[in-house]
């Protein structure tokens, strides 16, 4: 039996320990039931519960929710309606907010899913520093879904890093960047 303070008391028979409990007004809980012999604790079961549920909650708050966002968009979109729904994806996607984009295909327009294809391809190279294709193109009946997911701070570090790795490459392999002298042909010479 373990006391309320904490410390083993020993080896007492059952009805030994719940007059102790009593005495002390607390409950006599058991904690290992299949240990030999069983263990068991004098607490306070209310207390515990209300300590065991308050964890519980604590441990909810601070699960990460994902939210879903959709944004639809039809085979033919615009310039200016392209934009703007991208800026929604992007405040969406700073949300911290998974983002399924939708190509909505209406009549003839299935028979040219490519155009479609070629929005989401698109709408992925722009996004490819601030988001990650979760799920690639995928056509669904008169829909081509695509989900797209933010990217954590590691991946974006990742991808910061590799960009300036080639944009050093980049820079050493331009030279010094002097023009040649040209002859009055306009060839390079080689002086």
């Amino acid at each position: 039996m373990i006391g309320s303070d904490g410390q083993q008391m020993g080896i007492f028979d059952v009805s030994d320990a719940l007059r102790i409990a009593d005495e002390k007004d607390y409950d006599l809980v058991e904690i290992a039931p299949n240990a030999d012999p069983p263990v068991m604790k004098i607490m306070d079961f209310g207390k515990f519960k209300y300590e065991q549920s308050m964890k519980a909650k604590a441990a909810r708050k601070n699960q990460a929710k994902i939210e879903i966002k959709e944004m639809k968009f039809r085979p033919k979109v615009d310039t200016h309606d392209y934009e703007t729904k991208k800026k929604h994806i992007l405040r969406f996607l700073d949300a911290g907010a998974k983002v399924k984009v939708t190509i909505m295909f209406r009549g003839r327009e299935m028979s040219h899913p490519e155009q479609g294809l070629n929005i989401l391809v698109k709408l992925a190279e722009e996004l490819e520093e601030l988001a990650s294709i979760e799920t690639q193109p995928k056509l669904e009946g008169r829909n081509m879904h695509m989900l797209i997911a933010p990217l954590s701070p590691a991946q974006k570090k990742k991808l910061q890093k590799a960009k300036g790795e080639t944009h050093a490459k980049d820079e050493d392999t331009q030279g010094s960047g002097e023009a040649l002298p040209r002859d009055e042909d306009g060839q390079d010479s080689q002086g």
